[in-house]
């Protein structure tokens, strides 16, 4: 085996994909507390201590999955995390009592999953959830009470996919799907009233378009907005009379994030995720405070908390030369105080920059994405990954990732296109993804791979495509249509027929089948096409080897995916590897998980690279 050629210290696979030193902190209501994730006995906890102090405790006792998702309650004495079985995303939520420890499961059921709907700063003991016990393909609304820990339906779901809370935490909003693949937004004057359309969506401008929130008066819905433009808009709609005001956009790329004030429920700022991400500050109050804190970095900064007076805030950094980086920002005196690199331990090697690139595509179509070479080599003739983002309607952003990164430092460059149907660049190019996976989809990346070669950074015939979910189907693409392109392909859970893929869908996602009919295919009418598109449809064109990666317990991406394409590459005699995780589902949140599989991965890439 040959070991690639690097100039920089090689970086340990537990440093960049183990578990974080410390991560996502919080801050508590009463901006006396912080809150963070860290390892306890390797697996991921929620620590919390004294703003200021350096003695903090975990106050959860998770021992197997990691929690990664948690929030203070606004009563200033719960803490809120999400938690499910082996991957399965039936996630149930739970509370923690910070004064007595206590760990209290508040939504029991088997088979079912919670979603937080609603929660607010005038209703510190009471949180809303979305529950899908009577009819798995719906989640009806439930109020929970944490103080008593009574649990009652408040809202039954007639079809919605999703609902808005207003100022006063009633649920006044609501999204239905179009048999289409459009959208309707719904409201209601009050709770009592029926649900009435104000708003609806085609399909080709419902991607990116729906509700963001009421103003406090309820009488106004701000929305994103792709009617009449090409890209999402944010807009103001008068529930009275349906005229609509414009408060933000550009023509290409779509408003993304959108911060309210707590209490006045102006919007304080947008976002544009471009190159880099565009930060708008549309409330004066706040101008100085962003430019004192932007001052701090070198980074992406975002909002990340603050506290109920609103003069503390969390703010995160993301930089692609190192881990993002966390700051405590008192608004009062204009000073921030650093509080933790989610990853220190990466600080002691020497990273790569993440650099923006564009292309055009073989039709003519502008596609973005990034390259990062390794450091410190001569940017010719390099070995190459591509590297595949999931969703499909999802997209590659500049920053700190651990898979650029590690390929980078093993003396490879990292390609990642975002090819059609990645968000952000507005409904034409999402529009122009509509039935084109295994088509112009995948020329997107070949293209981006033709790009790189014009620009003597690769080498044409040292190429491996890699991703996970849509991106692994990608890989398993590249190495049934296209196998010449590549010298090898890894897969992580992706889909391996298109067919087998929507018929398993878990029934949460049903609702919303009309996108994947549109957007993909429908196995009842189009049985043929969706054939056509699978990589399981072209194993006998197979002519490199293959790593493969799956979770068993996967809802989204299931088990036969991975299981049909292995068992006919053994048939054959094809060369591949097979790494099946019992305890994971779509992805690998175990640390010890995600290690084994990227041991094999590092070997699999040196191997054949």
């Amino acid at each position: 085996m040959t070991a690639p050629i690097t100039a920089v210290e090689r970086i340990p696979l537990d440093v960049l994909f183990g578990n974080p030193e410390r991560t996502s902190p919080h801050v508590s209501p009463d901006g006396r507390r912080l809150a963070y994730l860290a390892p306890v006995d390797g697996v991921l906890n929620v620590w919390v201590g004294e703003v200021g102090s350096d003695a903090f405790a975990p106050v959860t006792a998770d021992t197997d999955r990691g929690i990664r998702a948690f929030t203070f309650a606004h009563d200033n004495e719960h803490l809120i995390y999400i938690q499910d079985q082996g991957g399965d995303e039936n996630w149930r939520l739970y509370t923690v009592n910070l004064a007595t420890g206590d760990i209290v499961d508040r939504t029991p059921f088997d088979q079912v999953q919670a979603r937080i709907v609603g929660s607010s700063k005038r209703r510190p003991n009471e949180l809303l959830i979305g529950l899908n016990v009577d009819n798995k393909q719906l989640h009806d609304v439930y109020h929970l009470d944490l103080r008593t820990g009574a649990l009652a339906k408040v809202v039954e779901n007639p079809g919605f996919l999703g609902w808005v809370v207003d100022y006063d935490m009633q649920v006044r909003g609501a999204i239905r799907p179009t048999g289409d693949g459009g959208r309707e937004v719904l409201v209601r004057d009050t709770v009592d009233d029926d649900w009435r359309i104000v708003v609806t969506f085609d399909a080709e401008d419902g991607e990116m378009s729906g509700p963001v929130a009421f103003t406090r008066d309820g009488r106004s819905l701000r929305l994103r907005s792709a009617a009449g433009s090409n890209a999402a808009r944010l807009v103001s709609l008068e529930l009275d009379t349906g005229a609509e005001t414009e408060i933000l956009s550009d023509p290409q790329y779509d408003v993304l994030g959108v911060t309210l004030h707590p209490d006045s429920w102006d919007i304080q700022v947008a976002t544009f995720v471009k190159d880099r991400q565009e930060v708008v500050v549309l409330d004066d109050s706040i101008a100085e405070d962003y430019a004192t804190i932007s001052a701090l970095e070198d980074g992406d900064v975002s909002l990340m908390g603050r506290d109920h007076s609103d003069t503390t805030w969390i703010v995160g950094f993301d930089r692609d030369e190192g881990p993002a980086r966390y700051y405590v920002y008192d608004r009062t005196t204009k000073q921030a105080t650093f509080l933790f690199d989610g990853r220190s331990d990466v600080n002691a090697y020497e990273l790569a920059k993440m650099e923006p690139i564009a292309f055009t595509a073989r039709d003519g179509l502008e596609v973005h994405g990034y390259i990062t070479f390794p450091v410190g080599v001569e940017r010719s003739n390099l070995p190459c990954v591509l590297f595949v983002h999931g969703g499909p309607w999802s997209r590659d952003t500049w920053g700190f990732a651990a898979y650029p990164q590690w390929i980078a430092n093993r003396g490879w460059a990292c390609l990642q296109v975002n090819y059609r149907g990645s968000i952000g660049y507005g409904k034409d190019f999402v529009n122009a993804g509509d039935r084109e996976w295994a088509a112009k989809m995948h020329d997107d990346l070949l293209d981006g791979i033709d790009w790189a070669v014009s620009q003597g950074y690769i080498d044409v015939d040292r190429v491996a495509i890699m991703g996970g979910s849509y991106g692994g189907y990608a890989a398993l693409v590249g190495a049934t249509f296209t196998p010449d392109t590549f010298r090898c392909a890894v897969d992580i859970v992706g889909p391996s027929n298109l067919i087998t893929l929507i018929e398993s869908f878990p029934p949460y996602w049903m609702p919303n089948i009309a996108r994947w009919h549109r957007r993909v295919g429908n196995p009842e009418t189009e049985r043929d096409f969706l054939w056509s598109r699978s990589p399981l449809s072209r194993v006998d064109d197979i002519q490199i080897p293959m790593l493969i990666g799956q979770g068993a317990n996967d809802p989204r991406v299931t088990q036969i995916e991975s299981e049909q394409i292995v068992d006919a590459m053994k048939a054959k005699g094809i060369d591949h590897e097979y790494l099946l995780f019992d305890d994971e589902g779509h992805g690998f949140a175990k640390p010890e998980n995600r290690l084994r599989f990227m041991e094999a991965a590092d070997a699999f890439l040196s191997k054949h690279l």
